[in-house]
């Protein structure tokens, strides 16, 4: 997590020469273009400046440097996250303040905006515009943020060839280093012996990209234990039920869960949250060799439970199922997990909402209730009962896929509450780490998705 990707780019406002920044609410568009000098309404009309949200123009003054830039908001009482994104694209390098109030959230998006993943291809040349900010007291946290999504980001963007399961490790240690915090890697026969489904699923890869199971520990033992898991398959083929090409086109991404963990971890830590951190970071690739896992094998599991394998493209459950069962181990007062488990979350909610599972529905509201409030929206998905039977199996104690994809991401998320201790709190994010098309402060590619809201939750039970 780079903070110095970030630096300058949002400072305190201490009356340094900036450039104005006019919010204009769009009920109010039609009588603010009125209100202009000839000039500027003339360059507004030019520039199509309308009542559209996020439309913007720059405003020219008295002579050719007194220039300012307007945007058009729905409501400038409340800037949300991407609020200023636009502007922060496409502005000229210089220095920038709101008039007539602070930028509130939109300064993550202002970060986030300016932020590129260049690892394959040249930097742009592009100078940073920064913000001036009334509210000092916010801004380390807003560019830990920044930090912490811009590296999900890059994770998730970063070719398989460069990100298997020893780079994902590489990472962690990285971060331990960092905080102080306690590494442990659990591979070869401890793996297979101690972790089966973890094991099984990445048997077929080749040495050099073995699978394992990567735990962090850090914080005060004394306090609560919160396990936080991401599922991390470096590439999934499909396994023996092979994906077609267009579904493996973008499982690169299939670890976007791990990214999400380990950039909450970084959060907790650099915040010191008052709590015992446990991230667990199952990571293997799903490979295809004469060794793999097939349909119809009976799984050992951790948990002392058998699965039949009944798809081997449903090989992400398999492998949070064995964490599920060692972060219960500890005995914790949460678990959550983070997961690219299912497409059918996506076909239910779409790119942009995580489906959301928990056997506890204080947390789950208060989940929901921080993703509004952070503009990181989630939707709860019901743990149904119902469709537990959906799960059984005729020579085994359960299955892990059912046949003819009814309600798959609840009984993916059925399954795993099968590993989740009684009477743990716990939540399970499915989410799709990923935008398929490009808005202001968020690019077409890896993102993360759920982060900000849980990390808010976190914020607010352990900070104290």
């Amino acid at each position: 997590m780079r903070r110095d990707d970030f630096t300058g780019l949002l400072l305190p406002d201490k009356g340094q020469d900036a450039r104005l920044i006019e919010v204009v609410r769009a009920a109010d568009f039609d009588s603010w273009l009125t209100s202009q000098p000839p000039r500027a309404r003339a360059a507004a009309t030019a520039q199509r400046l309308s009542a559209a949200a996020q439309s913007t123009a720059i405003i020219p003054g008295d002579t050719a440097e007194q220039w300012s830039a307007a945007i058009v908001i729905a409501d400038p009482a409340r800037l949300d996250t991407w609020a200023l994104a636009r502007l922060a694209e496409t502005l000229p390098e210089g220095c920038y303040r709101l008039a007539g109030g602070d930028v509130g959230g939109a300064g993550l998006g202002w970060l986030l905006a300016q932020h590129r993943f260049d690892r394959y291809r040249k930097a742009e040349s592009v100078g940073p515009r920064t913000l001036l900010s009334s509210a000092p007291a916010g801004i380390g946290e807003t560019v830990s943020l920044a930090a912490a999504t811009a590296w999900v980001r890059d994770l998730v963007n970063t070719g398989a060839s460069d990100l298997g399961p020893a780079e994902l490790e590489a990472e962690a240690d990285d971060l331990a280093k960092a905080h102080g915090a306690t590494l442990a890697v659990t591979r070869g026969e401890a793996l297979a012996s101690g972790y089966p489904m973890i094991h099984c699923v990445g048997q077929a890869a080749a040495r050099e990209r073995a699978p394992r199971l990567i735990e962090l520990e850090w914080g005060n033992p004394a306090h609560p234990r919160v396990a936080i898991i991401g599922k991390g398959v470096c590439f999934d083929s499909g396994g023996l039920d092979i994906k077609p090409s267009a579904g493996m086109r973008l499982m690169k991404k299939d670890m976007g869960g791990a990214a999400h963990a380990l950039a909450l971890a970084a959060l907790i830590m650099e915040s010191r949250l008052k709590l015992r951190l446990h991230l667990l970071v199952p990571a293997v690739e799903n490979a295809i060799a004469g060794n793999a896992f097939r349909p119809g094998d009976v799984l050992r599991t951790r948990a002392g439970l058998t699965v039949e394998n009944t798809n081997t493209d449903a090989e992400g459950r398999l492998i949070l199922g064995d964490a599920l069962t060692r972060a219960g181990e500890g005995t914790p007062a949460l678990i959550i997990d983070f997961a690219t488990l299912t497409g059918a979350a996506r076909v239910a909610l779409g790119p942009d909402l995580p489906a959301t599972f928990s056997n506890d529905d204080a947390l789950a509201a208060e989940l929901l209730a921080a993703g509004a409030a952070v503009d990181d929206p989630l939707w709860r998905l019901p743990l149904w009962d119902g469709y537990d039977d959906m799960l059984k199996s005729d020579i085994a104690d359960l299955i892990n896929a059912p046949d003819g994809g009814f309600a798959g991401a609840m009984t993916a998320a059925l399954f795993l509450r099968r590993f989740v201790p009684d009477n743990t709190p716990w939540a399970h994010l499915d989410t799709f780490a990923w935008r398929p098309s490009a808005r202001p402060g968020r690019p077409r590619g890896g993102d993360a998705l759920g982060l900000r809201a849980v990390w808010s939750v976190l914020k607010s039970r352990f900070s104290t």
